[in-house]
């Protein structure tokens, strides 16, 4: 089976590694993986912030480089969820429309690959440690993806899972809102590290890194002692 990797802005400029763990999990399960060199932004910022001539140019720009792939598989639920919107984005042209959607037919979010295409619940982990999940809105709202990541986790020897109160509730990152509307942001973002404390976890877990980003820089700031770790860090642990 063929993977195409869309690592995404955050995964490449500030989450390498997460790219790492996410190829040689997929490798082990016997995927050739390979990783499209003209890949760029999905064009999300500009399509939440109205900018559609901007973002049709980065959608058919994507949807060619990815127009041979077999599958598209992305750490992040939200721009995974963004390949699904490029259908709506084109609706007034049949032709790229077409091929859109033949694009959002084959991008997973990692998890949800994992699980509903390769039917893999285990990926061997071992973390010994107390940790919490945070559910991203666009992976659980735009994807509906909610299962996934749980039932990967549960099969981590040693971790055990605390459920997050309100979890939900977004951290208050959501791109360019947390910009624009930075004083709501804030407190969305202290209220989700109040909920994290109260689980008593040494690490957030989550399957966006702009959500962790977000919730980490909060975390940090606030001399809070909580690990950061994305799911495909975890999945690919062996401590």
């Amino acid at each position: 089976m063929k993977v195409s990797l869309f690592i995404t802005c955050l995964g490449d400029v500030f989450y390498p590694g997460v790219g790492k763990d996410v190829v040689e999990i997929l490798e082990r399960q016997g995927c050739e993986v390979e990783f499209p060199d003209a890949q760029t932004c999905c064009g999300q910022p500009a399509y939440n912030s109205g900018y559609h001539k901007e973002a049709k140019k980065a959608a058919k720009h994507m949807i060619k480089t990815f127009d041979s792939a077999e599958y598209v598989v992305a750490p992040s639920g939200s721009c995974a969820a963004m390949f699904r919107e490029y259908e709506h984005l084109l609706e007034d042209d049949p032709a790229w429309k077409e091929r859109a959607r033949e694009l959002r037919e084959k991008t997973y979010e990692f998890t949800q690959f994992l699980v509903r295409v390769l039917k893999v619940e285990s990926t061997g982990a071992v973390l010994h440690a107390n940790a919490t999940y945070h559910s991203s809105c666009h992976m659980s709202r735009l994807l509906r993806e909610t299962e996934a990541p749980f039932r990967l986790l549960s099969n981590v020897e040693g971790l055990t899972l605390h459920e997050l109160p309100n979890k939900n509730d977004c951290c208050g990152f959501g791109g360019t809102f947390a910009v624009k509307m930075g004083a709501i942001s804030e407190q969305m973002v202290e209220e989700k590290v109040e909920h994290v404390e109260e689980t008593g976890a040494e690490i957030l877990i989550g399957a966006d890194s702009g959500c962790l980003m977000n919730i980490g820089g909060r975390l940090q700031r606030g001399g809070k002692p909580v690990k950061i770790m994305h799911i495909a860090q975890v999945l690919n642990s062996r401590e």
